[in-house]
């Protein structure tokens, strides 16, 4: 990666179907869900450093005595430091009573965290503040069991001050605007108002306020109440909620924008927002692991029966591409077929940069998220050197013996020639110096690339260059090729992202800074700048266009990558470098499930999408430097 970008979360939730002696019987272990939450949740530390929670609810437990529990922490390392407070407690109770591990109702009763509803979550912050109180699971708290409801999700919500102010018109005074405390609050509100309907109708059938719980729990319709939080909700989600009584659910967004999947058995209902890791944990097949439909809610009985309800009605499904080329676990089959397809659809482009010169050729890849692109790219090649001595073979009349001879002996010349040495602490401060410790992140394998050599580094994208221009490039440079040719395994990257990705601000783009230099060149760049300003405020509020597409209209694709590899080459790389990006038809035939592109190509899948896009340009030209939406 020539940038590091942060991410969105990963949700994970399990529900015990089995008493906990069941899992003490079988497995050894009434703690059986707590180490499957674990193995869940460090499956996928990919997607959150900033911060991780953990919540549990336990059934059946008398009043007085605690039933929900949460842990959270935003220290270095999460997830560990999460398991290790709730084994201290575990650790505690057992050191006073040697036979409490062996007694699996005694030990739900005593120690925390031991229940049968158990919800996980890794944050990887977006925006704003890395705080504690920023890290879910988030928990609404009330002495009604119905009433409760902790919540955890994967999403940004582009439309936060209008779902604020629907709060407000409910009557609701919310603590801040964060788009978690609205969809929250929201879907708050209409269970309490839920609750005390379903509650009403059982006072009038003559059932007592104690009779009347565990009724309240069988008749209360959880999509119901979602179909009215989710109604005005524009995002990519896919969040986890759990309720007091031991109800639970999980709801995708209607674009399927972020990833959902849930596992069913006999045992255990189980979602998480990456298939393998179910896979993994779990020990079942990839058949077995289903996805969650766009636009529908996965919903979970105390008892253990679940429903899937079309909660909003779905969009074209735009699930996003972008987190399939570098986000997402590789080790799931799709992905690593479609990574692969990245890599060799892409590979007759780098045949005509190198002039089809596969002899004086290297191929190798940074980071090691480029891997899978890098086999693609290799087997093309293999396959290109197959054809030539087929063809060879077949027409021999016209090939003399050294050139068969050659062709014989032509392999794609492989090489590691990048290691990463350290990550740059922030502590350096002063640009000069900053900027040559960047240079030297990375150190290279001398020896391995001739001057006559082309060298081929793939990478799974490009964002804003940074690393590229002061790191990479000129470490490169140092084992003498005499060209460099950097490819992405995705398109280039135009615009920003408001569904969970940290990609904000337009100028921070390479393909928009190199935009903005032919526009330059061209000698009219004010003018541009001013004519799509202009049409993005005088629609403002507007959602059904996305006017910065005209700030890339003139240019080919051809253009702005020469554009990019001038501003990133630098003045001290003597070697000839060009950058060759995905084309986004290709990239809709290697991920033909996963076609939200809207980073690439600037069609969002939502109305939230434009607004924010054009609001994103209006800061760039006034210069202000803060969130779009």
């Amino acid at each position: 990666m020539s940038d590091i970008i942060k991410h969105e979360c990963g949700i994970a939730l399990l529900h015990l179907k089995k008493p906990l002696s069941y899992y003490q019987n079988k497995y050894g272990t009434a703690l059986y869900g707590i180490n499957k939450m674990y193995l869940m949740m460090e499956k996928q530390h990919n997607r959150g450093q900033d911060g991780a929670g953990f919540a549990s609810i336990k059934f059946d437990m008398p009043p007085g005595t605690r039933y929900i529990s949460r842990v959270r922490s935003n220290d270095a390392q999460p997830i560990q430091t999460i398991f290790r407070k709730i084994n201290k407690r575990i650790r505690q109770a057992t050191k006073e009573d040697a036979e409490l591990l062996s007694d699996a109702e005694r030990l739900k009763r005593t120690v925390p965290f031991v229940g049968e509803l158990l919800l996980g979550h890794v944050r990887y912050g977006t925006f704003g503040k890395n705080s504690l109180e920023s890290v879910h699971p988030f928990l609404r708290q009330n002495n009604w069991k119905h009433r409760n409801l902790i919540v955890a999700g994967n999403f940004n919500m582009t439309n936060v001050n209008e779902l604020f102010e629907n709060l407000v018109d409910l009557g609701q005074h919310p603590k801040e605007r964060a788009d978690t405390i609205t969809v929250m609050e929201k879907i708050g509100h209409f269970l309490d108002d839920a609750v005390a309907k379903i509650y009403k109708k059982l006072k009038e059938e003559g059932f007592t306020k104690a009779e009347a719980s565990p009724h309240i729990a069988a008749r209360l319709k959880m999509h119901k109440v979602l179909r009215k939080a989710a109604k005005n909700w524009d995002g990519g989600y896919a969040m986890a909620g759990l309720l007091g009584h031991g109800d639970a659910f999980v709801l995708r967004d209607p674009a399927g924008i972020r990833p959902a999947y849930f596992m069913e058995n006999e045992e255990v209902i189980v979602v998480a927002s990456e298939r393998p890791v179910i896979q993994t944990v779990f020990n079942v097949t990839y058949e077995s692991v289903q996805e969650l439909t766009p636009g529908h809610a996965l919903l979970m009985k105390k008892g253990g029966e679940t429903e899937i309800k079309q909660i909003v009605e779905p969009l074209p499904k735009k699930a996003c591409s972008f987190e399939r080329i570098y986000f997402s676990r590789g080790s799931d089959a799709e992905i690593y077929n479609e990574r692969k397809k990245l890599g060799s659809l892409i590979f007759p482009q780098v045949m005509l940069e190198i002039d089809n010169d596969l002899e004086n050729t290297v191929f190798s890849y940074i980071p090691n998220t480029a891997e899978t692109s890098f086999y693609g790219i290799l087997g093309a090649a293999q396959t290109y050197v197959k054809k030539m001595l087929t063809d060879a073979l077949t027409d021999k009349n016209n090939v003399d013996h050294k050139m068969l001879e050659r062709l014989i002996k032509l392999q794609p010349r492989i090489e590691k020639v990048a290691i990463k040495d350290a990550k740059l602490r922030t502590f350096i401060t002063e640009d000069s110096s900053r900027d040559d410790l960047v240079a030297h992140v990375y150190d290279v394998t001398y020896g391995v690339v001739k001057p006559t050599d082309n060298l081929v580094i793939i990478d799974d994208s490009i964002v804003r260059g940074t690393t590229l221009k002061k790191s990479i490039l000129t470490m490169l440079d140092r084992l003498g090729p005499k060209k460099i040719v950097v490819v992405s395994s995705a398109p280039q990257i135009r615009y920003p992202d408001c569904y969970g990705i940290d990609m904000a601000k337009l100028q921070d783009f390479i393909a928009f800074q190199a935009a903005l230099e032919l526009h330059r060149d061209n000698g009219n760049q004010q003018d541009v700048l001013e004519a799509i300003y202009n049409r993005c405020k005088e629609n403002e509020d507007q959602t059904e266009e996305n006017h910065v597409k005209a700030f890339y209209d003139p240019f080919t694709d051809e253009q702005l990558s020469l554009k990019i590899a001038e501003l990133l080459k630098g003045k001290n790389i003597d070697a000839e470098v060009a950058i060759i990006f995905q084309p986004i038809k290709a990239l809709h035939q290697a991920c033909p499930e996963n076609l939200g592109d809207w980073y690439f190509s600037g069609d969002y899948p939502t109305p939230g999408g434009n607004r924010m896009v054009n609001r994103a340009f209006m800061n760039f030209f006034e210069g202000k430097v803060k969130r779009a939406y």
